[in-house]
């Protein structure tokens, strides 16, 4: 199907050549999935211009921008308490992630990174089309080390479990390199490394560094045999430092980075995903969603130095991406980040971070701008953005999610296949 948006403008940081609104209002071709137009808008031309066979979509005084990207998503999250959701059966968590996928994109992201679960089986799901979804890349369960932040164990149990549906212990330089092997003979898209504390693993402190660099390079070096990466959790700047000096292409969180590591990080060409909602998220809402009072009090920890890390990583020259990091019942505050990393970094830096460089951080060179050639995947606000920043995190009447050239969601609603 052949799909035409007449009237758009384009959303700053857009495209590279149309930042700002700079061309002003455009006519955007899509023909197979794949955007092969984008030119002024002529009232007096552009309807009749347009190809007979194309669905029609007026978008005068609405916006377009690229379709978001979430980097540090987790399907498989559906609790806070990783014992819980180990506990049930994966078939039942699958059918769960496959919800939260669906309402990520009804919210407008077209393609998603899960940063610590999935499996070949739910890609192989979505790919075949059988579940309304983002595109989905997983890295498999996350590696950590014994007592690190994916080590489920908390003291006072005796379990024998080291595999979850999120995270697997793996210790040592051998075992790592085989488990890497593994999840790539399962279809990850990347590998995901435990490399600090975390706020809802139960023994380990947030500033606690984990893995020798000696067992971080080996992951490094099987991914980079692949052609592709390692994505790392961090907070402190001494576990961050070390990820990157290992050859660690992404810092996921990294609220307690300090000027020093940010540059060093720049220098490497690391990039770094914030993932503010989910802190504010669940200070507010912790008790709600059943977070310990251990994981509520290291949250505090972190939760006022996460939009601090954002400018001072920009400051430094870091590439800043996006993610959410939500689990459990806090999904549904996805499009609050985009608020959150607006205060931080303003309306362009952030629309760049869940679009433009995200595409970059995760190689995909066909998507994350408004260009000929590019995939159609795209996201139609109802206002000016410029005027309105609310438009990006607001779900309004007449937000229209686009994905590879068909309508998919609409006023926040999945669409079926003939778009009813």
């Amino acid at each position: 199907m052949n799909l035409t948006i007449l009237d758009a403008q384009l959303g700053t940081g857009a495209t590279d050549r149309g930042r700002a609104g700079g061309r002003g209002r455009v006519d955007l071709e899509i023909v197979d999935g794949v955007i092969s137009g984008v030119t002024p808008h002529d009232p007096d031309t552009s309807r009749r211009a347009t190809d007979p066979g194309s669905t029609v979509i007026e978008a005068a005084g609405a916006t377009v921008v690229p379709g978001l990207i979430d980097a540090h998503f987790h399907a498989y999250g559906v609790g806070l308490d990783s014992l819980e959701i180990n506990a049930q059966p994966l078939s039942l968590v699958g059918i769960k992630g496959a919800a939260r996928c669906g309402a990520a994109l009804a919210r407008g992201f077209t393609t998603v990174r899960d940063v610590a679960g999935g499996d070949a089986g739910l890609a192989a799901a979505i790919s075949e089309g059988l579940v309304a979804a983002p595109e989905y890349l997983f890295t498999g369960p996350a590696l950590s080390q014994t007592g690190g932040h994916g080590d489920e164990h908390p003291g006072v149990l005796n379990l024998c479990s080291g595999h979850g549906h999120m995270g697997e212990v793996v210790d040592g330089v051998d075992a790592l390199r085989t488990a890497v092997r593994r999840r790539f003979r399962m279809g990850a898209h990347a590998i995901k490394v435990m490399a600090s504390g975390g706020v809802v693993s139960p023994t380990d402190p947030i500033r606690f560094s984990q893995y020798s660099e000696e067992e971080l390079r080996a992951v490094v070096d099987e991914a980079g045999r692949r052609d592709s990466y390692v994505a790392a959790h961090a907070y402190p700047a001494q576990a961050i430092r070390r990820a990157v000096r290992a050859g660690v292409r992404s810092i996921e969180h990294g609220n307690l980075l300090d000027q020093q590591v940010a540059e060093q990080m720049a220098e490497a060409e690391a990039f770094l995903v914030p993932t503010l909602i989910a802190y504010d998220a669940m200070n507010r809402r912790g008790d709600e969603a059943g977070l310990s009072a251990d994981g509520l009090r290291k949250n505090r920890e972190v939760l006022q130095r996460g939009q601090d890390a954002v400018r001072l990583a920009l400051a430094a020259g870091v590439q800043v991406g996006w993610g959410s990091d939500l689990m459990g019942s806090l999904e549904d505050e996805q499009l609050g980040g985009l608020r959150l990393q607006v205060d931080a970094s303003g309306l362009e830096e952030t629309l760049r971070s869940a679009t433009e460089v995200n595409a970059r951080l995760l190689q995909l060179s066909d998507r994350g701008r408004i260009e000929e050639g590019l995939r159609a995947d795209l996201l139609i606000l109802p206002g000016d953005l410029a005027d309105d920043p609310s438009l990006l995190w607001e779900e309004r009447p007449g937000r229209v999610v686009i994905k590879e050239g068909r309508v998919v969601a609409r006023d926040g609603r999945l669409l079926g296949p003939d778009g009813s």
